[in-house]
């Protein structure tokens, strides 16, 4: 058989992983979206790239402050075992938690573009119908940013299944539990099983290329509806 219990259990934790993340993503990443579109506080530089830090350091530096910041000695992680939660390193959360920060802008700058890309007259014409500021985001902004939510799940899902350098770093190898299908790969390739991660890299491939189609495919189909 191609792929053994732990390459099926490997995946499912992936995408159990990057389901999560991407989701806590749009609930976080939105209203910091919002804020970059429309602010013109001098903080807009700063925060910004923050947001995008983890586009150009190398994920074993995320990886490696992460570690010790949710580590034993690390303020949050003694922060969760002063409250009875234990280490979040090596863990689940800790996946969670390296996912979110390294898949980030991602989510962010697809959202912000779509965000800057309304413009203030759709805002000003809710404002005359008497429109409250939540009700003109909800039925006005989420609607017409609708295209920038999607591309936001897309990129920050499939940039999630691709982690390797920030969940070796928080989470280690640990089966059923830290490895996902980046790690399983370099197990396999370790041992020299390379027809295992044959068919896990290849499977990693087919999925890229089919995200970056259906990305591609979005883009030339508003730009013809446009």
């Amino acid at each position: 058989m191609p792929l053994d219990a732990s390459d099926l259990g490997a995946i499912w934790l992936t995408l159990k992983l990057a389901s999560l993340t991407t989701a806590i993503l749009l609930v976080v990443g939105t209203p910091i979206a919002w804020w970059l579109a429309r602010t013109r506080s001098w903080l807009r530089g700063p925060i910004g790239a923050v947001v995008a830090l983890p586009l150009v350091l190398p994920p074993t530096v995320i990886g490696f402050y992460l570690l010790l910041l949710l580590g034993p000695h690390g303020w949050v992680g003694q922060a969760t075992q002063a409250l009875g939660l234990g280490s979040v390193v090596f863990s689940f959360a800790g996946l969670v938690i390296g996912s979110v920060v390294y898949s980030m802008p991602f989510v962010v700058q697809p959202l912000q573009n779509a965000f800057g890309a309304i413009g203030q007259r759709p805002l000003e014409v809710a404002a005359t119908l008497r429109a409250s500021p939540w009700d003109t985001f909800i039925h006005v902004v989420l609607p017409l940013a609708r295209p920038g939510f999607i591309t936001a799940s897309i990129l920050g899902f499939a940039h999630t299944v691709g982690e390797f350098g920030v969940v070796l770093m928080i989470g280690g190898n640990i089966p059923d539990k830290t490895r996902v299908v980046s790690v399983q790969i370099f197990d396999h390739v370790e041992a020299m099983e390379y027809t295992q991660a044959h068919w896990l890299a290849g499977a990693m491939l087919v999925f890229s290329f089919l995200v970056l189609l259906m990305l591609y495919a979005g883009r030339r189909g508003k730009a013809g509806w446009s």
